[in-house]
């Protein structure tokens, strides 16, 4: 099944999760399991949250940032991965000078 972001709507969330500014996202969704290119402008983040009965995966396609992750912090940039296994928490922020683009999924357990 092809899933083309651009074709689906943008949706933009102020202070997702208790961040700063807003996210915007294109999402896919079924009953198992959910698809999205974000997007964070710079000084955007995704406040910090705890996996509880699923997971998150994210590749970040351009830009840079910083995954607070389970109290410490990992830079990422362009070709980067992060795995949020269940009952940890993250936060993803854009500390960078462009948009931070980026693809999640997060699969039903």
């Amino acid at each position: 099944m092809k899933i083309v972001f651009d074709d689906i709507k943008e949706s933009v969330a102020d202070n997702f999760k208790g961040g700063e500014k807003s996210f915007a996202s294109r999402a896919f969704s079924d009953e198992k399991n959910k698809m999205m290119k974000g997007r964070l402008v710079p000084g955007a983040s995704i406040g910090l949250h705890r996996h509880e009965g699923n997971c998150e995966m994210i590749y970040v396609l351009e830009g840079c940032g910083k995954m607070i992750y389970d109290g410490g912090m990992e830079r990422l940039s362009a070709g980067d991965f992060h795995y949020c296994p269940e009952g940890h928490e993250h936060s993803f922020i854009n500390d960078g000078d462009c948009d931070l683009v980026f693809i999640a999924v997060v699969p039903a357990q």
